[in-house]
């Protein structure tokens, strides 16, 4: 029987991709990893962390053929405060007040500040487009509770 065998690409949708690579490769610190030209608004363009291999992050413009323009407009839809509303991935990190002062003197948006939760220290902040994202230092207690060494505790939000 034939299996999936692995998450690769993670798709994040943004209006602008130079402007989206600028932030994920200056602000971030994440590495380009492909960006490929297909043809008219047809641009292959994913960023990772450099020591991470999968998945990667796919910086997409939404595709008209695909989703029609109101498909794009409830996918860039906001709240409120101008903000998508779910989170679309979680960053781990060793210190999370010290990664949360470096991204802030970068000019990364935060959401909320670093908050000691059950499962770890998590703040929240989003990037050009409203993509909200999950920066976390996983507790002890949490990671114990996985029997596999090496294995990141993200959360469920």
């Amino acid at each position: 029987m034939k299996t999936i065998t692995s998450l690769a690409i993670i798709s994040i949708l943004v209006e602008d991709q130079d402007e989206a690579l600028r932030f994920y490769t200056e602000k971030l610190g994440l590495e380009k990893r492909a960006d490929v030209t297909f043809g008219p608004g047809m641009r292959w363009l994913t960023v990772a962390p450099k020591s991470q291999k999968r998945p990667e992050i796919a910086l997409a413009k939404p595709d008209i053929s695909l989703y029609g323009t109101q498909g794009i407009q409830k996918g860039m839809e906001r709240n409120d405060q101008g903000m998508s509303r779910n989170i679309s991935g979680v960053f781990d990190t060793d210190d999370c007040c010290e990664m949360y002062s470096t991204l802030l003197s970068r000019g990364v948006k935060f959401v909320s500040p670093p908050t000691k939760q059950l499962y770890g220290t998590e703040a929240v902040f989003e990037d050009p487009y409203g993509n909200m994202f999950s920066l976390l230092e996983p507790s002890p207690e949490a990671c114990s509770m996985f029997e596999t060494p090496g294995t990141k505790v993200g959360t469920a939000a």
